[in-house]
């Protein structure tokens, strides 16, 4: 707080000089000129235009002094009693003066009577009141790795309203390795910020760089701005395959059928995309490889091609090229050795002889899928056979009454949800030395029967939707799935709508039956709604149906679609207007009354702020902007006029904020005249309120006693303290404006309190119904009455 102190005493005392430089400038120039920085309070005095014309004060009411100015509300306004000029509202230079090194405000003052004209000039200083901004956020580049240092990139440069050494001054680029910042000063433009490759890029050690480039202005202290720069680095094709082992070797059977894979090779390349995809072919091969082998270009597999013979080649070394798919692709050649095993030469052969294409979900255990015959040429105990299906499979083989037939039949039973196709794959084991193996894969696919019902993604659903939604739009949608397929999964929606509350809102929803979307038919009010409850059937189309449901919960979100209301003050017609007497001789701070209003909707929406939209003096009254208490700003003098027109805007803070005015008009009187009006109100209201006192006496009858001893005790308390009333007319210090009102005065050597209901925050100050009036004595006379009367609740 000492800070900020000396800070604006500092900054008054520049304003000053300014003023003062100004002044003595313009005399000697002949022309009237005046300085003030933006930004400054309203009310602020600028100078003053009488005693610098050399025009008599007291004239200037009589003939008419003032400002002539456009149909806005002017910047400046002049006191036509003294002629100072002072500050009417917020000046903003870069919204009056854009892209202008002197800001001058010219204003022409008329006298009438006879008409005189004189014109003041008025320069607006720049204070630093904006920050740099760049034009967006964040800036995406793509640059390639071989990019030479050196390389330049330019950048959009910052914006500040600010002129002058208040604009952008300078910019910072973030610390790295790669990059170096240039900045370009383009003069009446400003400087413009250029990216600069200082070092050479490498993807694949560093594939995207993030920086961050910060803009300054030139004021004290500086106010800055960034903008963050995502690069990219594109790869080039830079680097060759790398075979992931050093030595490739592999051993394989004479009988090993084709397509029977050998070896699998692996090169990786560091570069990206095309230039790290690796293709792999035969290098500088004979042909008899050739025949007898293939590689995969994209896998790097090694199979068999042909018919392998151990008696006629033992081994083979196969070059196996990597490439990669650049431009200029890169290669690499690994040598690869395959020995042949000598086996027994016959495999046993497995041929389908009858196959179902697909088998029902529902069939029973031990039903045929296919018959399939088990040979093998070799004789005796290389010619015995060993059959069996692989895996952990619901299917098993069982020998048929002809030698070497089998049947594949389930074993247990089968659910089509779980897996719909079945790789079933038959072995046929030999029981040579060494063995020999065949294998025969069947694909066997288990159609589906009507046997799971639709299942929605969750148990229950919660939706949000905001009133006011367009009629006939979809709002929200449900989506159910079910395990089985075609017809099985194809799925129907519906709303339950019963006989219900919750069916009078539901008539007003429609669902889409075959996507779930569902549509409101008329717009939701929360205020008259605000959550309701459905449920939604998803049935399929199987045969027979299965369905499911689920639980809908609807809750309706607020908008700011409600006004302000003006509770108080309220005029006999209805509208927003209300008149408020106030004695002459009230201090600074004395409570006026409160606006009250009310906003139907919720949360922002609902919360209500208060301005003076238009005052007589605003010397006088201040407003609280969040409770709306109107309180008096200073003490009223013999110059101040009678009666005072306030016009209160009240608006909610939605995003879009709605608003009400109320019109106060206060009127200053002279304090007996202000307990005379009270006197009459209460007298007015003890009529109107005594049927409602009347209830309440008997209500209340068990605390009115100890409400009467605790009155007694605090006149008491009141009485045995020695206050000096150095004023005639005394608020007690501890109102708050919410319960009881009372005003305290003197009349010679008498003091007099007015005791009443507390004024509520939208009251006038004139105590309000069933008021009273209580006669303390004065401490230098014992004789006089004390008459007590209490305050109605």
């Amino acid at each position: 707080m000492e800070g900020n102190g000396q800070e604006w005493r500092q900054g008054t005392k520049w304003v000053a000089l300014v003023l003062v430089l100004s002044l003595i400038f313009n005399n000697a120039s002949g022309q009237i000129r005046y300085s003030i920085s933006e930004e400054i309070k309203e009310g602020t005095a600028v100078g003053n235009i009488a005693k610098d014309l050399g025009i008599d004060p007291n004239i200037l009411k009589t003939r008419g002094f003032r400002i002539v100015s456009g149909s806005t509300e002017p910047l400046f306004q002049v006191n036509e009693n003294d002629g100072i000029l002072y500050v009417n509202r917020r000046i903003d230079r870069e919204e009056i003066c854009q892209r202008t090194s002197v800001c001058l405000v010219n204003l022409k003052t008329v006298l009438e009577n006879p008409l005189e004209i004189h014109y003041v000039a008025v320069e607006v200083l720049d204070v630093n009141d904006h920050s740099p901004s760049f034009p967006e956020n964040n800036k995406r580049l793509e640059i390639s790795e071989s990019t030479l240092p050196g390389t330049r990139f330019q950048l959009h440069a910052a914006l500040d309203p600010d002129g002058g050494m208040n604009s952008v001054q300078q910019y910072k680029l973030s610390q790295n390795n790669n990059f170096r910042l240039e900045v370009k000063d383009r003069g009446k433009d400003g400087k413009v910020p250029v990216l600069q490759i200082q070092s050479p890029l490498d993807r694949e050690a560093s594939s995207s760089h993030k920086l961050l480039l910060t803009a300054l202005d030139g004021g004290k202290p500086p106010k800055s701005g960034t903008m963050e720069i995502f690069i990219d680095v594109l790869d080039v094709n830079d680097n060759a395959p790398v075979f992931t082992k050093e030595i490739y070797s592999a051993e394989i059977s004479e009988d090993s059928p084709i397509g029977t894979t050998v070896i699998r090779v692996n090169a990786t390349d560091m570069d990206d995309g095309l230039n790290g995809y690796v293709s792999y072919s035969f290098g500088n091969v004979n042909s008899k490889v050739r025949e007898l082998f293939d590689v995969d270009p994209s896998t790097g597999e090694i199979t068999v091609k042909g018919q392998l013979d151990y008696e006629l080649d033992e081994s083979y070394e196969i070059d196996i090229q990597a490439s990669d798919s650049g431009p200029v692709p890169f290669r690499t050649e690994k040598s690869v050795t395959v020995n042949v095993k000598d086996i027994n030469d016959n495999a046993p052969v497995i041929e389908v002889t009858s196959l179902s294409d697909k088998i029902s979900e529902d069939s029973r255990p031990g039903t045929s899928v296919a018959l399939i015959s088990i040979t093998d040429l070799d004789s005796g105990v290389n010619g015995k056979v060993i059959s069996f299906v692989q895996g952990d499979v619901p299917f098993t083989l069982t020998p048929s009454i002809q030698d070497n037939m089998y049947a594949v039949v389930t074993k247990s039973q089968l659910d089509r949800e779980n897996k719909s196709i079945y790789d079933v794959t038959v072995i046929a084991k030999d029981a040579g030395e060494p063995a020999l193996t065949s294998e025969k894969t069947l694909r066997v696919i288990v159609s589906d029967v009507n046997d799971n019902s639709p299942e929605f993604a969750m148990s229950r659903y919660n939706f949000y939707v905001t009133e006011n939604n367009p009629p006939g739009v979809s709002v929200f949608s449900l989506i159910a799935s079910d395990r089985d397929e075609g017809v099985n999964a194809r799925i129907s929606y519906h709303i339950i709508r019963d006989a219900g509350y919750e069916n009078k809102v539901t008539s007003f929803l429609n669902i889409n039956s075959e996507n779930g979307d569902i549509l409101a038919l008329k717009s939701f009010d929360f205020e008259t709604l605000k959550t309701f409850q459905f449920q939604v059937v998803a049935t399929d189309s199987g045969t027979p149906s299965l369905s499911n449901n689920v639980t809908v919960n609807v809750f309706i979100l607020d908008q700011n679609d409600n006004p302000p209301v003006i509770l108080y003050p309220i005029s006999s017609n209805g509208s927003a207007e209300g008149v408020e007497e106030i004695p002459r001789n009230v201090n600074a701070g004395h409570l006026v009354t409160k606006v009250r209003a009310y906003d139907a909707d919720i949360g922002y929406n609902g919360w209500l702020l208060f301005s003076l939209q238009e005052v007589t003096d605003h010397s006088l009254f201040g407003l609280d902007r969040y409770t709306g208490q109107i309180r008096t700003l200073r003490s009223f003098t013999e110059t101040d006029e009678a009666e005072h027109k306030l016009v209160i805007l009240v608006k909610d803070n939605g995003n879009v904020s709605l608003s009400a005015t109320a019109t106060v008009i206060v009127k200053v009187v002279e304090p007996k005249e202000a307990f005379a009006a009270s006197d009459v109100k209460s007298s007015s209201k003890d009529e109107e309120g005594n049927d409602v006192t009347f209830y309440l006496m008997i209500t209340l009858g068990s605390v009115s006693v100890l409400f009467l001893i605790s009155i007694i005790v605090l006149i008491a308390m009141q009485c045995s303290k020695t206050t000096d009333y150095t004023s005639k007319y005394l608020q007690e210090t501890n109102y708050d404006g919410t319960l009881c009102h009372s005003i305290q005065y003197r009349s010679g050597d008498k003091r007099y309190m007015l005791v009443g209901p507390r004024m509520s925050i939208g009251s006038t100050i004139v105590p309000s119904s069933h008021a009273n009036t209580l006669v303390l004595p004065d401490r230098r006379r014992t004789s006089e009455e004390v008459r007590l009367h209490m305050c109605s609740a």
